[in-house]
């Protein structure tokens, strides 16, 4: 899955080639004068997905540096002019998560039932990306992010944000807070109700707000 919030997150399937660029005609369209028409492309292949630029002028970065060709690892960034795109391998179950693959243009790559505990890596699928999945599965539970900064917890009701709580924070504060986490591990309870609901947002209002506190240096 490629995540570029607040769009949509981009559905990659082996032996397809999706396009990134500014074009109308590209798979996932990157703004910006700094990025070229067709500016890269990921190929799927028996190995996974291969990043190739496609010669653009300003060139494409991963994780920081330029390259040409560049096998994709979970939780590479790529970066596109100002553009930043998440390559997430997400263990998970789409049709548990209650969404459709040709009508949502997602993937998971492994598949829970309705009661399993998802689970997994900060580095590898950033907080914004478990939120969008969740979002879009429409999924109530508990949200949990552990942490050097401490445990945060984020519950959500149909896939919307209802409260949050860190150790110095609870409501939207601490969503925004949960939600630019980088490292640690999170966990996803189904079925777990919070005492009290704190926040009026959608997912894509939480991950706005959230870039714009870290722009603005407010974290």
């Amino acid at each position: 899955m490629l995540f570029c919030p607040p769009d949509a997150p981009l559905q990659l399937r082996p032996r397809n080639t999706v396009v990134l660029g500014r074009s109308r005609s590209c798979d996932l369209r990157v703004g910006g004068g700094d990025a070229s028409r067709r500016h890269a492309e990921i190929i799927g292949d028996a190995d996974g997905f291969m990043l190739r630029d496609l010669g653009s002028t300003n060139g494409t970065l991963v994780n920081g540096e330029r390259v040409g060709e560049h096998r994709l690892a979970a939780g590479d960034r790529i970066e596109i002019g100002a553009t930043m795109i998440t390559f997430c391998e997400v263990g998970g179950g789409l049709e548990n998560l209650g969404v459709d693959a040709d009508t949502e243009k997602t993937i998971l790559t492994e598949r829970p039932t309705s009661n399993q505990v998802f689970e997994g890596e900060l580095a590898e699928i950033p907080p914004f990306a478990v939120l969008q999945m969740l979002e879009m599965g429409r999924k109530t539970g508990l949200l949990q992010f552990d942490s050097v900064a401490g445990v945060g917890k984020l519950w959500l009701s149909k896939g919307e944000p209802v409260h949050a709580e860190t150790k110095n924070q609870s409501g939207f504060d601490a969503a925004i807070s949960i939600v630019n986490a980088t490292t640690g591990r999170f966990t996803f309870q189904p079925h777990e109700a919070p005492d009290e609901q704190t926040i009026e947002a959608s997912v894509t209002e939480l991950l706005l707000e959230a870039s714009r506190a870290l722009d603005e240096g407010l974290l």
